[in-house]
């Protein structure tokens, strides 16, 4: 299981970061996933009216560092180390959806693997992003 922290916590650490700024709300947990909703719209749209590619790489990159947060419980740091962002698809309107798999898992690397989908369903953006553990500082 991904962790023992409620979606409540998970969204309660978010006031004050680029998540709240965003819009990003943190949906669903389960045993190996993460999923979040980022709303299309004046904060996350590019001048072309289209969603900026910025915020898809925040929505994946907000989605496996807050599930690898999840899955050590809280108690080691995280640092994210990687991130590649595909722009799919489009989108000028409305909400993304975002889930967050985790492929790979050792004592120091998370792995996972991200799918942003537009309201249809249709994928958006895929993304991987590589995290890094380490012990928390005293």
């Amino acid at each position: 299981m991904l962790t023992q922290l409620t979606l409540e916590e998970l969204n309660a650490m978010c006031p004050g970061t680029l998540m709240e700024q965003l819009g990003i709300v943190y949906t669903e947990i389960g045993t190996d996933y993460l999923c979040a909703s980022m709303p299309v719209d004046h904060r996350t749209k590019q001048p072309a009216g289209l969603l900026h590619g910025g915020a898809s790489a925040a929505l994946a990159e907000s989605l496996g560092s807050m599930g690898s947060v999840a899955v050590t419980n809280n108690r080691q740091a995280i640092v994210g180390i990687e991130v590649n962002v595909n722009h799919l698809r489009k989108v000028t309107e409305g909400t993304v959806y975002g889930k967050a798999t985790l492929i790979m898992r050792s004592r120091r690397l998370h792995v996972w693997e991200i799918k942003i989908s537009n309201e249809k369903g249709e994928l958006v953006c895929i993304s991987r992003h590589t995290i890094m553990v380490l012990e928390q500082q005293a």
